[in-house]
């Protein structure tokens, strides 16, 4: 006797199978002809199928011949009409596109982004009363093969930077133009030009605020012979929050910074006094930073008002804030140094704050932008490298 030919099924087809199977709330029917398609890609005779699952041959015959001519969908669900074919419609796969690109929320569901089984869930029941009888019984599969097609992910959210200043190019060139003329002061080996007389002093500045000191409710268990790794208390206790500013001298790469409990004018202002002190008299001050009110607050005018031709500020778009060199600085801080840390009060976490600062500047980094001058746009900016040397 023969041995009866197995059926080839796609590794797709089989998981989707396998779970129709194991579903307590599939139809009985649905789940029959997935045992069909499964018992038949094990090489199982047809006459055995048809006494395994309680059928006639005829039946057997026509859910693998309906596989092999149209695939899963079709060998797991009728037609709902004589002689209509069972393929879905380009109207009705627009009809699935419209609705997944829509957000949930907006449709009455609670979630912000669909799920494949949510999507599939609303669409089975809105089906009927949107005239799409055939996609009552659509299943999950069915729906993630016509998005997948189309490209669309309703699951996935990529963020976007929207351009909010009419003013976006020119602050931008600004600010390139400041990192220009830096650029120019040093070397190809990065070092800085030897006849270079500095008279202006470019400090890239932002505020890193709410900063959290967090405590151990029980000691951390360190690493041991037998445990290589250290263990945490999944409690802990909120001591309150810190505001850091700071500043990159983009000359020397030195970094300066103030602990503050709030970033208010007061405290911007005590930022200016701190760099008024720290540089020669007669030296410009030139600040790179964004538009926060503190900074042009009639406090901090009033300030600047008795150090005339003392600051200077060159000010990035509004929603422009990666222009800023000290971004990257900060993201370098919260890798290196706050990602998991544990203090026993706000005092310890600034000072290991400024400790680490030290030893930032005890072998200072200076950041660099390097992008194309004649051509550029916010969008090609963006992309452009920071790099530090």
């Amino acid at each position: 006797m023969s041995k009866a030919s197995k059926l080839e099924i796609e590794a797709s087809d089989r998981g989707y199978l396998e779970s129709l199977i194991r579903s307590r709330t599939e139809q009985a029917q649905i789940v029959q002809r997935a045992k069909i398609l499964l018992l038949k890609a094990e090489g199982m005779a047809v006459d055995a199928i048809a006494d395994k699952v309680d059928l006639n041959r005829k039946s057997v015959m026509l859910c693998i011949s309906k596989y092999k001519d149209g695939g899963v969908e079709n060998a797991l669900f009728d037609a709902p009409g004589r002689g209509r074919n069972p393929e879905i419609t380009d109207e009705e796969k627009a009809w699935i596109i419209n609705i997944a690109c829509q957000r949930p929320w907006d449709l009455g569901c609670p979630a912000e982004t669909w799920t494949y089984t949510k999507l599939a869930e609303y669409i089975n029941e809105n089906a009927e009363s949107a005239g799409y009888i055939r996609l009552t019984t659509i299943t999950r599969m069915g729906i993630r093969k016509i998005l997948e097609q189309a490209e669309i992910k309703p699951f996935r959210v990529r963020y976007y930077c929207e351009n909010r200043d009419p003013d976006f190019e020119a602050k931008m060139h600004d600010v390139l133009v400041v990192y220009k003329q830096i650029e120019m002061q040093f070397d190809e080996q990065g070092n800085l030009l030897p006849f270079v007389d500095v008279k202006t002093n470019t400090i890239s500045y932002d505020e890193k605020p709410g900063i959290q000191a967090i405590a151990n409710t029980s000691p951390d268990r360190m690493p041991t012979a037998t445990n290589g790794y250290r263990q945490r208390d999944y409690e802990y206790k909120r001591l309150g929050t810190l505001s850091l500013l700071a500043g990159i001298d983009l000359l020397t790469g030195e970094a300066i910074p103030l602990i503050s409990e709030t970033h208010k004018s007061a405290d911007f202002i005590e930022f200016l006094k701190l760099l008024d002190a720290k540089y020669p008299k007669g030296e410009i001050i030139r600040l790179i930073l964004d538009n926060h009110s503190a900074h042009i607050s009639k406090e901090t005018q009033k300030f600047l008002a008795t150090k005339p031709g003392r600051f200077e500020f060159v000010f990035t778009p509004k929603h422009g804030s990666w222009l800023n060199l000290i971004e990257s600085f900060f993201s370098k801080m919260s890798r290196q140094m706050l990602k998991g840390i544990r203090v026993s009060s706000k005092e310890e976490l600034a000072e290991r704050i400024y400790m680490y600062f030290n030893e930032i500047n005890d072998n200072p980094v200076v950041f660099r932008w390097t992008y194309k001058m004649k051509e550029f746009s916010p969008g090609e900016a963006a992309d452009d490298q920071v790099q530090a040397s």
